[in-house]
């Protein structure tokens, strides 16, 4: 694995844990896709971290578990901006 990319997860990794940053979050800060946000952390991160990874993993996983409130949320609040025209 190239060094760059080796830096790029761990960096990621310690954004998601110090902010508990969200995928979206991480990648728009980044400049790189989700997907390669959840491949630094899930497989690449575990070769070189194991540490850093299983922490990375908990913080993401808590966020996995609240999605569904956040976009409900978001909903209403969207709502609730709305006039009434």
């Amino acid at each position: 694995m190239k060094d760059y990319i080796e830096e790029r997860a761990v960096s990621i990794a310690n954004y998601i844990i110090d902010y508990n940053a969200t995928v979206r979050q991480t990648a728009k800060e980044f400049g790189v896709s989700k997907s390669t946000v959840h491949k630094d952390c899930t497989e690449r991160l575990m070769m070189i971290n194991p540490a850093l990874a299983k922490q990375a993993r908990k913080v993401l996983d808590v966020n996995k578990s609240e999605r569904h409130i956040r976009g409900g949320l978001a909903t209403k609040e969207k709502y609730m901006h709305q006039t009434i025209g």
